[in-house]
């Protein structure tokens, strides 16, 4: 952080033996729907068929792209057609966690897709390969077990024509995934994993959940009732307790951490759907509070690289009292306006205003931005630090292709050239606004 007394202030932020053995449980964690079996133990039953579908539009645009010689399967080019997305951030959850399993399983999955003769002796015209990748992981995860299907969940016959044919290699896949288990020498895919992946993995389990409190629409007492009705309790520290309990963090006040399997229990609540707790990793928090201790009362902020459109409702939630305004520059598409403006109205935000300019574009002598006390600057990185990709790329509206790099545990020597520079221009720039 670089104070200066004469202008603005810039702040930058962190940012064979048995078959139902073959699979790992740490592969996909709370991704597919489950159901409990006469034994108590939970057992996947599969996705909608709607998650299929867009799982596989987003695997599509992630998938690793190979060199003409080591082409094993042709992916097309064409989207598979899919109904009206819900909103519901389940959904998305879901799509995101099955896509990025296959993203990170992808070299496996192919070759049991030709070590079982279902590629090339079948006639899957070529779009469908990627929802083939997304539905065989699903498949393996489920031991080869049958989907269980709701009576009223609406059926795709994309899906149907490929779970047929999954259904009918069945022994084969099975096989097929066995030689490569033991070709590796692993207990499970899971461990054929690179080290980087599995640590990642391992980490995301066992971090905390961070959530920020709306304090335009609700108070931390109110909110820390409400969990008590549903049956949490508010604890000191959430450190090896396994219960339903919250704490309040020691840096910002209304942020709460939860132990990490509560997650799915948290999701259904209604704080959460009315945008009174928000999800978000604590780096982003202490970023605006940062912000906050170095305003005065009239004055104005920008910020610069947010792609997280809650950083933005948490910094304007944080100054709503003031006369402040929140500047937020880099949003290249005016399409978005809308859904940015609708999303700001259901949280209660007020004073923040979208310029499409290029931060870089700029001039420090702009008008619009004179009250402008504080830069908050959160540039883009390597994302390498991330400990749970999905959560970081829904909570962030990051971009997908981060995914890639995080299946594999690194980042291109030129990438984090082309990052670092890009980090370089911007804090130069930001420099010129001293007054």
């Amino acid at each position: 952080m670089l104070n200066s007394p004469r202008g603005p202030e810039l702040s930058s932020s962190p940012g064979p033996e048995d078959i139902s053995q073959l699979s790992s449980p740490a592969l996909s964690g709370h991704a597919a729907s489950a159901e409990k079996s006469s034994a108590g133990v939970l057992e996947k039953t599969g996705y909608p068929d709607s998650v299929y579908v867009t799982a596989a539009n987003i695997f599509q645009g992630i998938r690793v792209e190979k060199s003409p010689d080591k082409v094993i399967i042709k992916y097309g080019h064409e989207p598979l057609r899919s109904f009206s997305e819900p909103e519901e951030e389940s959904f998305q959850r879901l799509s995101y966690e099955l896509a990025f399993s296959a993203l990170k399983y992808q070299d496996i999955l192919e070759t049991m897709l030709i070590d079982s003769y279902i590629l090339p002796s079948t006639t899957i015209p070529d779009h469908l390969n990627s929802l083939i990748i997304v539905m065989l992981y699903d498949f393996q995860d489920r031991k080869f077990q049958t989907r269980v299907l709701s009576d009223n969940e609406e059926s795709l016959s994309e899906v149907q024509e490929v779970e047929n044919l999954l259904n009918s290699f069945k022994t084969k896949l099975a096989a097929a995934l066995a030689r490569c288990r033991i070709k590796h020498g692993a207990l499970s895919i899971y461990h054929i994993l690179p080290e980087t992946v599995r640590k990642q993995e391992l980490r995301a389990s066992t971090l905390p959940l961070y959530a920020w409190i709306n304090t335009c629409k609700i108070s931390p007492e109110e909110v820390y009732n409400n969990l008590k009705i549903k049956g949490y309790r508010k604890v000191k520290s959430i450190l090896h307790i396994d219960d339903k309990v919250f704490a309040v963090d020691q840096h910002c006040y209304d942020v709460l951490i939860f132990p990490s399997h509560l997650k799915k229990d948290l999701v259904n609540i209604d704080l959460f759907k009315d945008y009174k707790l928000i999800f978000q990793d604590k780096s982003r928090s202490l970023a605006v509070h940062s912000v906050k201790a170095l305003l005065n009362m009239e004055d104005d902020i920008l910020m610069v690289n947010t792609g997280s459109w809650y950083t933005v409702a948490h910094m304007s939630i944080l100054t709503h009292n003031n006369t402040s305004k929140i500047f937020v520059c880099g949003v290249r598409s005016h399409a978005k306006d809308p859904d940015l403006k609708k999303l700001f109205t259901k949280m209660g935000c007020k004073n923040i205003e979208i310029l499409h300019d290029t931060f870089t574009d700029i001039d420090s002598k702009d008008q619009r931005l004179q009250k402008v006390k504080v830069i908050l600057l959160l540039p883009r990185c390597s994302g390498l630090g991330v400990s749970n990709p999905v959560e970081f790329i829904l909570n962030e509206h990051e971009d997908t292709d981060l995914l890639k790099d995080l299946s594999k545990g690194g980042t291109s020597k030129d990438k984090l050239h082309v990052l670092a520079q890009q980090q370089y221009e911007q804090l130069i720039h930001a420099m010129k606004w001293r007054r």
